[in-house]
This record gives structure tokens, sequence and C-alpha cells, in this order.
């Protein structure tokens, strides 16, 4: 679209009522008025030993706190038609969205970042653009207003009623994982009380926003340098109306990038030139305020913080993309193990059919993506526990709580993405299909690896921050071989401290004089440290589980699993381990061995173990393969075969 003239004064809300199409109800929902009012169907089963490893998996709260996001997994309403369009796919995006919002309290929802990850951990296998545009509406836009200072001039009514889309532009087509170098500029005019929104080159354009036409008109927080009397007071955000039913507002200029892998998203580059917002669009905070004579507080020196302050839901954002990590996998896991069960191929008799399942090669790597599975799921639920019990009146709390859930975003959805390709590969040519609903996983799933924060970034981070930071050495590794749980945790434990140990070493090793070259000798190390802190966080947080077991079945079954965990983990590092004098050799040779046994001990409980995952029947019906009679869903009414009285063709 090109950029109509402008400058043109615009108001922070500017709530432009959408059109009666695109407040359309979604044409494949049985009802209308909203979603499905029927109950998702609960399990069959009354297994006490399952229904107590779902407890332990989702929280004491879980019935309470997953019911509405299973319930619209549930919802036929809601499915997504993977044969559609590309554009139709967007727009049913949307529609989707406010049959969501129609269901919550909108308010509620933003301010709850246990309800935020809840709803991309259940809806992310539904639709992964769905959780995309749902994320950055309810967390990154609609939270950043409900964060900073409230203002009478920009009332919240339209974008709680969805009237007006939120979306969020922060990072540039320059400047990714160095926003803090960002270039868009808002200039304050202290004669007329607004500022001037501007794009001064083309790295500034703002890179991979929700800006598109899709879903009606919408508004945007938009990350630029706050600059009065020509002195640069660090970046905030801005509240900004871009488009209405006619499209991008004046000096506003919106261009849909190339399509991405995976379930679509109207994803723009968006610029501006020279377009005024009234004083009310900066949102404000103690980081920040612009007096009525143009004077500048800040209970903040470093402009870095403030910038940080400002994009503060970037943090709930990555709990977001962990969550949308943890549930995909578990949902491809739970149709690759059901279909694993049902699909059969000759046995050692031609007369015999067997399911895959039978065979160790088949059921083995499973297997261990279920005990990575519980690990990622456990992992999360720790990070979430840590962010929203953080000590706000603490920085070094904060920190350490920023860092957990850095390094468990980083570790679930590097994870998510191996072991959704393995059930891939154990579906075969099914596995392909879009439709059995595991291959848009693989694509939607590198989204969650970039957003928010890119992983490996992300991670550099932590890392410098752990080779900083004090650690006590890890407690001596208690006696007994490495089939005791307390053991292998010990052994994690150990395997982290000397790669922070190798890293600090190199550190000091560097020469001096140039930080990136001393940088680059550490960070290798540095990487595996948090690796190794990842694997060792996910295990306690596993082993943890186990102790709140009051099942003793689904406890031995946990152990099971974190056993299996855990000794891939400590065979990957038996050479580190046995150098260290922590290993003998003998204990090395045996590690092999002990993988075999603890997947013996689990070979029949692989439907118990996603069975306790407690997905809906309605969702799972919907992918063919996830059930028994898959083949009929691929059969043929007319064919030959299901005539009654097939007449005989000649030879």
């Amino acid at each position: 679209m090109t950029t109509m003239p402008g400058p043109r004064t615009v108001t922070a809300d500017n709530p432009n009522p959408p059109s009666p199409d695109l407040l359309a109800p979604n044409p494949l929902a049985p009802d209308a008025s909203g979603p499905t009012t029927e109950p998702a169907t609960e399990p069959a089963t009354a297994d006490p030993t399952t229904a107590e490893l779902t407890r332990l998996l989702f929280g004491a709260d879980h019935e309470r706190a997953r019911a509405p996001w299973r319930q619209l997994l549930a919802d036929p309403g809601l499915r997504n038609d993977q044969g559609a369009g590309t554009a139709d796919r967007i727009a049913a995006s949307y529609r989707r969205l406010r049959r969501v919002n129609r269901a919550i309290d909108a308010t509620a929802l933003a301010t709850d970042p246990v309800a935020l990850t809840a709803l991309h951990e259940w809806l992310g296998p539904l639709d992964g653009a769905l959780v995309v545009v749902a994320g950055i509406h309810y967390n990154l836009f609609l939270g950043s207003l409900l964060d900073h200072d409230p203002h009478e001039k920009r009332p919240l009514a339209p974008y709680l009623a969805m009237e007006r889309i939120g979306t969020f532009l922060c990072t540039e087509l320059g400047h990714g994982n160095d926003a803090t170098a960002l270039r868009t500029t808002a200039v304050y005019d202290r004669t007329d009380r607004t500022f001037t929104l501007h794009t001064p080159d083309a790295g500034a354009q703002k890179f991979m926003p929700n800006t598109g036409p899709a879903g009606g008109p919408k508004s945007a927080v938009v990350a630029a340098r706050l600059l009065v009397d020509g002195r640069d007071h660090g970046i905030f955000l801005f509240l900004t109306p871009l488009t209405d039913e006619a499209g991008p507002l004046p000096g506003i200029t919106v261009r849909p990038l190339p399509r991405r892998p995976g379930n679509p998203v109207d994803h723009c580059l968006t610029s501006f030139d020279e377009v005024l917002l009234p004083q009310e669009a900066l949102l404000t905070g103690a980081h920040g305020r612009l007096g009525p004579d143009a004077t500048f507080t800040s209970a903040l020196g470093s402009k870095r913080k403030r910038f940080l302050t400002s994009i503060g839901r970037v943090t709930v954002g990555k709990l977001c993309m962990s969550a949308a990590a943890v549930g995909s996998a578990r949902a491809a896991l739970t149709v690759a193990i059901r279909y694993a069960h049902h699909r059969e191929v000759t046995g050692a008799r031609a007369d015999r059919r067997i399911p895959v399942w039978a065979h160790r090669s088949h059921h083995g790597p499973l297997l261990e993506a279920a005990a990575t599975a519980y690990a990622m799921t456990a992992l999360h639920r720790a990070a979430v526990a840590r962010w929203t019990g953080r000590d706000h009146a603490d920085p070094a709390d904060v920190a350490a709580a920023e860092r957990q859930v850095a390094v468990a975003k980083g570790w679930t959805t590097w994870q998510a993405r191996s072991l959704i390709i393995e059930c891939r590969e154990r579906c075969g040519a099914q596995g392909l299909l879009p439709v059995n609903g595991i291959s848009p996983l693989a694509m939607d799933i590198e989204g969650t690896i970039t957003a928010e924060g890119d992983n490996l970034a992300l991670w550099a981070k932590a890392g410098a921050e752990l080779l900083l930071a004090e650690s006590a050495p890890p407690a001596a590794v208690p006696a007994g071989g490495p089939e005791h749980p307390a053991v292998l945790q010990a052994l994690l434990h150990a395997a982290e401290q000397a790669h922070l140990a190798r890293a600090r070493a190199l550190l000091r090793q560097a020469p001096s004089g140039d930080s990136l070259r001393r940088w680059n000798t550490a960070s290798p190390a540095a990487l595996a440290a948090v690796t190794a802190h990842a694997e060792r966080s996910a295990g306690a947080a596993l082993l943890a589980l186990t102790e709140q077991a009051a099942d003793l079945r689904a406890r031995d079954l946990l152990i099971d699993l974190y056993r299996l965990f855990a000794l891939r983990r400590v065979a990957a590092g038996s050479g580190l381990l046995l150098a260290e004098g922590l290993l003998t050799a003998d204990q090395v040779r045996a590690l092999p061995d002990l993988v075999e046994q603890a997947i013996a001990r689990l070979a029949d409980r692989g439907r118990q173990l996603v069975d306790a995952f407690d997905l809906p029947e309605e969702f799972l019906a919907g992918l063919p393969i996830a059930g028994p009679d898959y083949q009929r869903a691929f059969d043929h009414p007319e064919a030959h075969w299901n005539l009654a009285e097939s007449p005989a063709q000649p030879v």
C-alpha cells in the first residue's frame, strides 16, 4: 500500500468500529453466538494413576486453570482447516481470536501470567497463528497498556471488546536482538504537546508485526526513541492507531512480508512518515514521565533500563513461547504414541499382525520423548512459578527470575523441535500430512525459538550472567550407582559446574583489552554450562513431582521417566564426568544397560503416559491417525470394496 499524504493528528484510541463482515461469526462454528457450551469430554478412564499424573503435570488447581482452554480446544468450530488458502486461514485465525475473546475476561487474562501461558499451552496445538495474534493482543499490547499509567483519553474498551486488534511494534529490519539501538523516533513538540512518529530509513522499518488488513482495524504500541528539545531520553512505547476499515491511516505504510512456513500470520513491514500523536500516546510510569512543561523525570538513570521496563511484557512472552512449545510437544507425542499402538505390521510369523509399538526401535525413541516432555512441562511450571513469585523489590531476585525464564524458554522450545520431528518420523508418511496435526507443529515451533528473544542470544546472556554469579560448589555425589535419582541429579549438577569452571578459566586466560575476543574464547563453554544448567533444572523439577505424588504407581512411573531423562544426559556427558573422577569406567560402560532397563519398565505404559496429558477426545477425533479407525478417513465410499454387490470385472 502506498503512503497517504500527511502529517495528520490522530487520537490515541481512534475506536473506529469494524465492518460487519469482520465481526461475522465463524461459519464453521456450530453455535454462531460463541464457543460451544457443551463441556469437553473428560477422559473415559477413572484410573487413579493417570489422574494423579495429570494433577502433578498441571498443578493442584489444574481443573479450574485448564477448563476454559481445554473446552476451547475441544470446540469443533475452532478447528483449523489446513486445506484453506492463505488469506482464508489468516482471517480464520482472527475469527477464532474473537471467539476466544467472547469466552474470557480480557482484563483478567492480560494481568494473569498463569492464564496467559495456559492459553498458549492448550491452544498452540490447535492453531499456531491463533496463539501468535492472541499473545500479541493480550500480553504485549493490552498488557503493556495495563502495566503503564492509565489515562482518561486512552480508554481500553475498544481493545477489550476487540473493536480494534492490538499489536506490538518493536523489532526493526536492522535491529532485532540489539533493539536498544532501534532508530524509530518520537519527537516532542512542547508547543502543540504532540509527538511526531517517524521512520528515518529503511533499516528502521518495524519488522514482522501482524499489521495487515486481516482482523479489522488495528492499533499498536510502538517502540520509539523519545526526543525532547533534541535530547534522547531512551526508548518508550507509544499507542498508535494504524488502520481503519479502509486500510492504513495517513502517514503509515504497511507492506506484507513473504509468507513464512507454518500456520500463516499477516506479518508485515510497517513504517511512519511524520505521524502526529497526542501527548497521551506516550506510555508512562516510574521509568519515565513527561510533565506539562516538557520536563522529563525518571526513577531510572539508564536508558537501557528504561527500555527494558517499557517492554517488560516480553518476559511473560517468553513464558508464553515455552507454554506453546510444551503443549505442542505433548500433542505431537500423543498422536504418535496412539498411532503406534494401532498401526499394525507383519510380525515374526506371516499370519500375525503386531502394532509397531511392539518394536524397541519404535517405542524406545518415543518413550525418551515422553520423559523429555514430562521434564519440559515440569520446568515450564517451575519457571512460571518463579516469575510470578519473584520479589519485585529486589532487583537481584527479579534478574534471577528473568534468567530462569529465558533458560527455560530456550530449552523447552529447542527440545520441542527435536521431539516433534521424532514424532513426525515415527508416524511415517502419515506424519507429513497436515490433517494429522504433527507437521504444522514442526513449522510453528520455529517461531517460538525466535520470538520474544532469539534462543541463542538469550542463552549467551544467561551464560555470561552465570559466569559472573556466585555459585556454591555442588554437593558431593552420594554413594551408590547412577541408577539412583539422587546420584543422577548430583552428576547433572557437577557437569554444570565443570562447564562453568572451564568457561571461567578460558575467560581468565584470554588476552585482556579485547572484550569480544575474550567472550568468544569462553562462550562455547559458557553455552555448554547453560545447557547443563537447563538439564539439571528440568531434572530437578521432574524429580520434585515424584515427591508430591500421592499415588505410588504414579510416583514409580515418574521416577522411571526421571531415570530415563537423566541417564541420557549423564551418558552424553560421561567423558567429562569420567575425567572429573565422578564416574568410574565400569559405571560408564553400564549406562546403556541402565537406559534399556528404564525403557523396558516403561514399555507397557506409553498410552497411559500420554493419556495423562488430558487432550480432549473431540480434538483428537479431528486427527485421523490418533484413532484406531484412521483408515476410514482415507476411504472412498463409492469404491468397489464398499459396494454390497460388486459386479465381476472381466479379466
